[in-house]
């Protein structure tokens, strides 16, 4: 259940997303937890690779990974090491819940619309130290049809 004045802002909690400096290598801890590849793709903006499973009961969990010139990725794995990146939430209206999210406070960083997925992001300095992305999109679309095609970076998300 939706706490009251959010029923209209958040629909859903989405994903979890890690940094790391290698998918492929992190493909062990996946198959352990009994992950299977849903969708990914390189953002060609943002110079990363990312790749998403469904875990079991459901939950979803994104690697990301930095691409040839990635500045903002390498800084984060550097300082901080491979771990938790962001959380996700799915939102009904992007710009009703950044206003909301402002209002409460919250600095927005890394707004950007695109006909399939608009994103902002909840600075960590005002959510607690965690990075909170609020997400718009339809939930039918798919970046890749399989893993591989992903790692051999035929899939472009212009981001």
């Amino acid at each position: 259940m939706t706490p009251p004045g959010l029923d209209q802002v958040i629909e859903r909690f989405d994903h979890v997303a890690m940094a790391v400096w290698d998918i492929q290598a992190a493909l062990g801890m996946i198959d352990f937890m009994g992950g299977v590849f849903r969708d990914g793709g390189d953002n060609v903006r943002m110079r990363f690779r990312w790749v998403q499973f469904t875990m079991p009961g459901g939950a979803k969990l994104e690697l990301i990974q930095p691409l040839e010139d990635n500045d903002w990725l390498v800084r984060h794995l550097e300082r901080r090491g491979e771990g938790l990146h962001h959380v996700t939430f799915k939102v009904f209206d992007l710009d009703q819940a950044v206003q909301r999210a402002r209002a409460q406070g919250m600095e927005i960083t890394g707004y950007s619309r695109t006909d399939d997925w608009s994103e902002a992001f909840i600075h960590p300095k005002t959510a607690n130290g965690v990075v909170v992305q609020l997400a718009q999109w339809n939930d039918g679309f798919r970046w890749a049809t399989s893993y591989e095609e992903v790692m051999a970076g035929r899939v472009i998300d212009a981001g």
